[in-house]
């Protein structure tokens, strides 16, 4: 059974950091594509950060940029976000995905890729 199990949400001010931390099991996570999405009241889920934890090939949304980063632990099964310089329109639920077989590589984050997802951390961003 393929589980997602997030963890690292909070609240932050603005310009500090955090880091999510995603623990997959029920699947060979060496091989698999791993992305983080988020969604914000009233708005659709969208991709941030994307990869392939086969290669390290990794694909970053524009806002994410410079920004975030999508290190992985191939050893612990395990997936994270680093987010710094933390904007309040970073404030989201953050969503853990996963694609159990990653495929050719393609630079995109969309959510019909991934058929497995986690719960998701809240992350607040005050000003």
């Amino acid at each position: 059974q393929v589980q997602l199990v997030e963890t690292g949400g909070g609240s932050v001010q603005a310009g500090g950091s955090l880091r999510l931390f995603c623990a997959a099991s029920g699947f060979t996570y060496n091989g698999a594509r791993m992305g983080w999405f988020r969604q914000a009241p009233g708005k659709e889920r969208e991709g941030v950060a994307t990869i392939n934890s086969r290669t390290g090939f990794t694909h970053y949304a524009a806002s994410a940029k410079a920004r975030f980063t999508i290190p992985q632990d191939n050893a612990k099964n395990t997936v994270y976000l680093q987010m710094n310089i933390l904007k309040p329109e970073d404030t989201a639920m953050y969503y853990c995905a996963a694609r159990l077989y990653a495929g050719f590589w393609n630079p995109s984050i969309r959510t019909a890729d991934f058929p497995y997802w986690g719960q998701g951390p809240q992350v607040t961003v005050s000003s």
